[in-house]
C-alpha cells in the first residue's frame, strides 16, 4: 500500500493536465448508497424511464416518489476525504477537471468550482424545465409534492419541470459528453475513482486518455471493468488513499 501511495504521489507531482473521473464510490464514504448495487436503490424500486415520465401523470408522480426518497438519504451526506483531497488538487492546479457520475453535489459542496465540474448524470439537488431550462429550487417543489403530490410545471412556458438528473432512456448530455471527451483526450494523468467502469459510453473516458498518451490510476475497493489497463491499481478505500497523498487531511 505504501508503494502504492507513493507512486500516485509522483504521478500528481509530475502531471501538468491531470482528470479526474468519479463514480458512486466515492460517495458511499458519506453514506450516499449506490444505485446499482446489490442493495442499491435500484434494485429495490423500479426506475422510471424518461419516455414514461414524459408520457404519464402517473409515472411523473412515481419519479417524485423515488426523487424525495434519494434525497431523504441525501440529505445528511458531506464531502469525505475524497472529495477533499480533489477540490484540495483543484485548489493546486494539478487536477483541471473532475468528470463525475455522480448527480449528489458533495463535488460542489467540497469547494470545486462549477466549471471544473462536469456531470455526465445531471445533478439532484435542483430541477429544471424541460422544455426551456428554467432551473427550479426543490423547496417548494417538495413542500407541494408532500402535501397532495402536485406535479411542478414551469411557470414560465408551463413545460414539465423534472428533477436536473438523467433518467433511464434519457439522451446523455452533448455538452457534458463534449466537455469530458475533450478533458480525457488532453490530459497526462487520468484518475479513475470510485467507478465499477462498466457502464458506457462514461467509461470509455479512461481508455481516451489512455490512448492519447496519458497515464491511467484506477483507485476502487472492488475490482473494476478497465484494471488490466492501469498503470497504476489501487484496491482500497477512496478516502484514505487520497488524504493519504496530502497533508492536512
Amino acid at each position: 500500500m505504501n508503494d502504492n501511495i507513493e507512486q500516485l504521489k509522483q504521478l500528481l507531482a509530475t502531471c501538468e493536465r491531470a482528470v479526474v473521473f468519479t463514480g458512486a464510490g466515492i460517495s458511499t464514504e458519506s453514506g450516499i448508497p449506490d444505485f446499482r448495487s446489490p442493495g442499491g436503490i435500484w434494485s429495490k424500486h423500479k426506475p422510471i424511464d424518461f419516455s414514461d415520465f414524459i408520457a404519464s401523470a402517473d409515472a411523473r408522480r412515481a419519479s417524485w416518489r423515488l426523487k424525495l426518497m434519494f434525497d431523504a438519504d441525501m440529505k445528511n451526506a458531506a464531502p469525505n476525504q475524497g472529495h477533499l483531497a480533489i477540490a484540495s488538487l483543484v485548489e493546486q492546479d494539478i487536477i483541471n477537471y473532475v468528470i463525475t457520475q455522480n448527480v449528489d453535489g458533495l463535488h460542489q459542496q467540497s469547494g470545486v468550482p462549477d466549471d471544473k465540474i462536469i456531470e455526465l448524470h445531471g445533478n439532484a439537488t435542483y430541477a429544471h424545465c424541460l422544455d426551456c431550462g428554467q432551473r427550479y429550487d426543490l423547496a417548494l417543489i417538495r413542500k407541494n409534492f408532500e402535501r397532495d403530490e402536485t406535479l411542478p410545471v414551469c411557470d414560465h412556458c408551463d413545460g414539465l419541470v423534472k428533477a436536473a438528473t438523467i433518467s433511464f432512456g434519457q439522451a446523455m448530455p452533448e455538452k457534458a459528453m463534449l466537455q469530458a471527451q475533450v478533458a480525457a483526450s488532453d490530459c497526462d494523468l487520468f484518475l479513475a475513482i470510485g467507478s465499477s467502469l462498466q457502464v458506457y459510453p462514461a467509461a470509455s473516458f479512461p481508455l481516451v486518455a489512455k490512448r492519447n498518451g496519458a497515464k491511467l490510476v484506477i483507485i476502487n475497493r472492488d475490482p473494476t471493468g478497465l484494471d488490466d489497463s492501469a498503470d497504476l491499481l489501487i484496491h482500497d478505500e477512496i478516502g484514505q488513499v487520497l488524504a493519504s497523498t496530502l497533508p492536512g487531511l
